[in-house]
């Protein structure tokens, strides 16, 4: 699915949605959008890729408050799951990129408790141990089709990854972390505009309230 199919699709159905869900979906196209024309530059379309989503999903900044910003990510992707009666976000996982996947489970660069140990915050054997945990149960949800796990720890790396480019922790354009940003990128290309058909075929959906919401 592509912005102007999208798009055209939210012009046909758009009276039907809420206000908030209006403010989301207009938000979310707009920014992919801009990430489709960005053919050049992974960085840079990995981070309107990230606002999109962001503008999906994300609450307000009272919720943000009392829970993380992962917990209410992995919630709704939990009700789009829920919501996706044809399977799009699964054939997504195990038709279009299950290399790429496991690529990012098995890279400690887009594993947290990795960085903690750099930080001195974690010891080698300690984040090796979880590391390990992780591929394993990332893996065993691999082999039975856990949509909503493999999900799960897709965006725990991706979130890793949009981390290191939001907070400066990347040189621009760097080799260093080249395959992983372009793996990102993918994914995220396909997983972005199928949330946002999710969201809008299912406007009854509990969506929430959007940030900073137009003051009129």
């Amino acid at each position: 699915m592509t912005y102007l199919q999208l798009k055209e699709r939210q012009r046909e159905i758009r009276d039907g949605f809420s206000e908030a869900l209006g403010l989301r979906t207009h938000r979310a196209l707009s920014w992919l959008q801009r990430a489709e024309q960005e053919t050049d530059d992974g960085d840079a379309c990995f981070i309107f890729l990230w606002i999109s989503l962001n503008a999906a999903y994300a609450n307000d900044l009272h919720d943000r408050q009392r829970f993380s910003e992962r917990r209410v990510l992995v919630n709704f992707l939990k009700r789009l799951i829920e919501s996706d009666a044809d399977n799009l976000l699964g054939q997504i996982v195990w038709d279009e990129f299950p290399g790429s996947i496991r690529l990012l489970i098995d890279s400690k660069y887009v594993f947290q408790p990795f960085w903690e140990c750099q930080y001195g915050r974690m010891g080698e054997v300690e984040w090796q141990r979880e590391f390990q945990r992780s591929r394993i149960s990332a893996n065993k949800a691999l082999g039975r089709m856990d949509t909503k796990k493999v999900l799960a720890v897709i965006f725990d790396r991706l979130y890793v990854l949009r981390n290191q480019l939001i907070h400066g922790g990347s040189t621009w354009n760097s080799q260093v972390n080249r395959a992983q940003i372009r793996d990102g990128v993918n994914i995220m290309m396909c997983l972005v505009p199928t949330i946002i058909h999710l969201m809008m075929e299912n406007p009854t959906g509990l969506w929430g309230d959007p940030c900073y919401p137009v003051v009129k």
